[in-house]
């Protein structure tokens, strides 16, 4: 299976400039209308959001999640199973 950062996202969420708990409330929402198989990509510059809560949410549901540092920000990419 190829990286998940590698694959063309389904969609794209800009979470930039929120801070906990929206960036995961909003995930949730996004990924619950994203297609099975589908990959969002999440944009966040919340360290508690990015580091922490985001791939923790999707380990306890079973998603592949990778998290790419990008300067002050994170580009998160998680696959709907």
């Amino acid at each position: 299976m190829a990286d998940l950062k590698s694959q063309t996202p389904t969609q794209v969420l800009d979470v930039l400039g929120r801070v906990c708990p929206y960036p995961l409330v909003l995930t949730k929402k996004a990924i619950e209308k994203l297609p099975s198989g589908g990959i969002i990509k999440i944009l966040c510059d919340a360290p508690a959001s990015a580091e922490d809560s985001l791939p923790r949410f999707a380990e306890s549901k079973g998603m592949p999640c990778e998290v790419v540092k990008q300067g002050e920000s994170w580009d998160i990419y998680i696959q709907k199973p």
